[in-house]
């Protein structure tokens, strides 16, 4: 039976609802969040706001103290699933590194055979232009890919995530490209909700006190709850209050979190910010962009490679339209063997050729071929198409010019 993306993830996630949600590999912290928000508004609604429904005589006002706390909390909850339960901006991972950025490199030369071959290489970074400036871009090992401007690896969740903030265990997820607005305003609000909290306490010690005509410590001590509230809530609205004037600034300069720590000291020029209004109106007033992921659609098997043959000499010859080509599957470890498994099948591909054609080529033409290679039997390599390039794990397949000239090794590197 086919499985679906999300039951082959690669990355540390947890899903739910056969994919529809997903969170970090720490979302059991999200239980001490919950734990958080939820008990200290009970404790408020049950023993301050109960007491204060009778408050204000016209239309029964006090009761929506106790209404305002409940439709606060429930706003607060709604934010904090929407930050933690979806994909933050996951960019999905190759099953292969990218073939077009594979190249030689001839400054960089292997010793095979007692000759310089030239070395594989992949570039580990490349430059890419962001409002008319030029940004390094690295490649991500894990992924197989080169990361987008602004995207970073998460250890934590194993994955590249595009405008990578951080990774906050309190909502037990990654934020990023597309929920960082729900966690700007899961913050905020729940600072507000402190403020809330912590207003309404202060203002049932001071009813209190003009009911009983006493000083605020006998208040204080007729409603202990209101003062541990107070106390709750004051300590609270440092944390909240304190990451929500943060972000404040890093949206006002269009910065993220890992961003500001990282590159503080470097004095960058910031080419994303585009002005205190811009910066506002990209967060909060552009749409959401929809997931990169489909994490219940069916899982497309891969087409199965050729295994790697154990010795070169084992090397089997593949049947193709244009004739007899050798094509041999290795990964990047070979390196400048490639090179020399390629020349000793030119070595065949040409006697082959020359074989095939039978009577149509004249004996002395078997001569000059046997002069060609020497006697040594060195093989000449063949000029290969300008357009074309070797691919990943596989040697590139030679062939004669269309002048029908042979060239040498030398000018084939050249």
């Amino acid at each position: 039976m086919a499985k679906r993306v999300y039951q082959v993830w690669k990355g540390n996630n947890i899903f739910f609802l056969s994919g529809r949600l997903i969170f970090g590999p720490d979302a059991r912290s999200l239980l001490v969040t919950l734990l958080l928000l939820i008990a200290p508004v009970v404790i408020f609604c049950v023993f301050v706001a109960r007491h204060l429904r009778h408050q204000f005589s016209s239309y029964n006002a006090g009761y929506a103290i106790i209404v305002a706390a409940i439709v606060f909390t429930i706003h607060v909850l709604v934010l904090l699933f929407l930050t933690s339960s979806q994909d933050p901006g996951i960019v999905p991972r190759n099953s292969h590194p990218p073939e077009e950025e594979f190249r030689y490199d001839t400054s960089a030369s292997v010793e095979v055979g007692g000759r310089q071959t030239p070395s594989l290489q992949f570039p580990r970074t490349k430059e890419v232009m962001v409002n008319g400036l030029p940004i390094r871009v690295k490649y991500c090992d894990t992924c197989m890919l080169y990361r987008p401007p602004r995207c970073s690896h998460c250890s934590i969740c194993n994955n590249c995530v595009e405008r990578f903030d951080h990774h906050c265990p309190w909502v037990g997820q990654c934020i990023g490209m597309r929920n960082y607005r729900y966690f700007f305003c899961f913050v905020s609000s729940a600072a507000l909700l402190c403020i809330y909290v912590f207003s309404i306490s202060a203002f049932y010690i001071k009813v209190l006190m003009d009911d009983h005509k006493g000083t605020v410590w006998e208040a204080m001590k007729e409603s202990p709850v209101s003062v541990i509230l107070m106390g709750y809530c004051f300590i609270s609205l440092w944390f909240v209050g304190g990451l929500t004037g943060f972000h404040l600034y890093l949206i006002s300069t269009n910065q993220t979190t890992y961003e500001n720590f990282r590159y503080r000291a470097d004095n960058r020029i910031n080419v994303y910010d585009r002005g205190c209004l811009n910066n506002f109106s990209e967060v909060f007033c552009t749409k959401v962009k929809p997931s990169k992921n489909n994490f219940r659609a069916l899982v497309l098997e891969e087409s199965q490679r050729p295994p790697v043959p154990t010795s070169r000499d084992n090397a089997e010859p593949e049947e193709t339209g244009d004739g007899r080509r050798m094509k041999v599957e290795d990964d990047l470890d070979i390196g400048g063997d490639l090179l020399k498994i390629s020349q000793r099948h030119n070595i065949e591909d040409i006697e082959a050729d020359i074989r095939s054609r039978g009577s149509d080529v004249p004996h002395h033409n078997s001569s000059e071929g046997d002069s060609v290679l020497g006697s040594d039997r060195r093989p000449p390599a063949v000029q290969s198409e300008p357009t074309r390039h070797p691919s990943w794990g596989r040697s590139g397949s030679w062939e004669i010019g269309n002048e029908g000239n042979f060239v040498t090794q030398k000018e084939a590197l050249q």
